[in-house]
């Protein structure tokens, strides 16, 4: 007697329907219909950033400003003229692509449903346990310092360390300047949380959304948003849906001025789309706290501390689509 793939609550890894290029969506990875993707989304604009006018004295301002209301508007932005070449972008794509294609039991090497493993490898939010999955594959693993965690990385492809590291120094970079921007944009000054950034967690989240034969039945990703200082992301093709303003790490610093974006991932029925994402944050257990200097009579502290140690264990009792961090912080005045 055949399987019924269609009723089986969840796949073994090798087996996934997202691995095995099924023909349908088989009733785990099938979503309610209040859920499912438009196949017309409404699209909003996204704010664009001169990264370059950072650099210019005549133009920095403008470029703060921008930055400030794009942060307490839409939450996100696109960076144009950002200095990373074209070839180092390529090469992370062409790696995370070929690393996507090797045989199920070399990737199994890092597979664990661990959220605190510096390196790992999964094919949904928690393999065997999720009741509802996610047609996507990926692969995390921390990133700075990178000589502390290249070495725990992949091998396989073999230019995968290469490319990867290339593009997560490149991208740190990135990250260093966006938070004096931000800080700056906040009227704490430049320098505000430098030296807890140069120390902080840098993780590489890797995803791959293979082709789906019926793409408004399923997600790649639910509706979230990141527990980070802000997540730089690349990717292949277009995908990420952005949904509406949420909350995140900027909203208990900024003490509510600041909000991150709700935002989900939609799939694609003819291509494989790739997306490399870096998220910035302070120390694994270094505490994010409201500024005091954003704090007064009219605006009382509305947030407790936390790190990035705190959401992990939150996120080890859940998974990415019960319930929100940022609730259990409020402060109720």
């Amino acid at each position: 007697m055949e399987r019924d793939e269609s009723s089986s609550e969840s796949f073994p890894m090798g087996e996934t329907a997202q691995e095995k290029a099924f023909s349908h969506v088989p009733q785990c990875y099938t979503i309610s219909t209040s859920q499912r993707p438009g196949l017309n989304p409404e699209t909003g604009i996204v704010p664009v950033v001169d990264w370059a006018a950072l650099s210019s004295p005549d133009r920095r301002s403008d470029a703060i400003n921008e930055i400030k209301n794009a942060c307490s508007r839409s939450g996100c932005f696109q960076i144009i003229n950002h200095g990373i070449s074209q070839s180092v972008l390529d090469g992370a794509l062409e790696t995370a692509f070929n690393f996507f294609k090797l045989p199920t039991k070399e990737k199994a090497k890092f597979m664990s449903n661990d959220v605190h493993k510096p390196v790992r490898y999964g094919t949904s939010l928690k393999d065997g346990q999720d009741k509802l999955q996610y047609w996507r594959v990926f692969l995390k693993h921390y990133a700075n310092p990178l000589n502390q965690w290249i070495q725990q990385w992949p091998t396989n492809p073999p230019e995968y360390r290469e490319q990867m590291g290339t593009f997560a120094t490149e991208v740190n970079k990135i990250a260093a300047e966006l938070m004096k921007a931000i800080t700056e944009s906040l009227g704490l000054g430049p320098t505000y949380l430098t030296h807890k950034m140069e120390n902080g967690m840098q993780v590489m989240v890797i995803n791959c959304y293979p082709p789906c034969p019926e793409p408004t039945l399923s997600l790649g990703l639910p509706p979230h948003s990141d527990y980070s200082c802000f997540t730089i992301v690349l990717h292949s093709s277009q995908g990420l849906e952005i949904l509406d303003k949420s909350d995140d790490t900027w909203k208990v610093l900024s003490n509510g001025i600041y909000k991150s974006m709700v935002h989900r991932v939609a799939l694609n029925r003819d291509e494989t789309r790739i997306s490399i994402a870096s998220l910035h944050s302070l120390g694994m257990n270094e505490k994010m706290e409201t500024a005091k200097e954003l704090i007064d009579d009219e605006h009382p502290k509305g947030y407790r501390e936390s790190s990035m140690m705190d959401f992990l264990n939150f996120l080890s009792k859940r998974d990415i689509s019960e319930g929100s961090f940022i609730e259990t912080l409020k402060i109720k005045n």
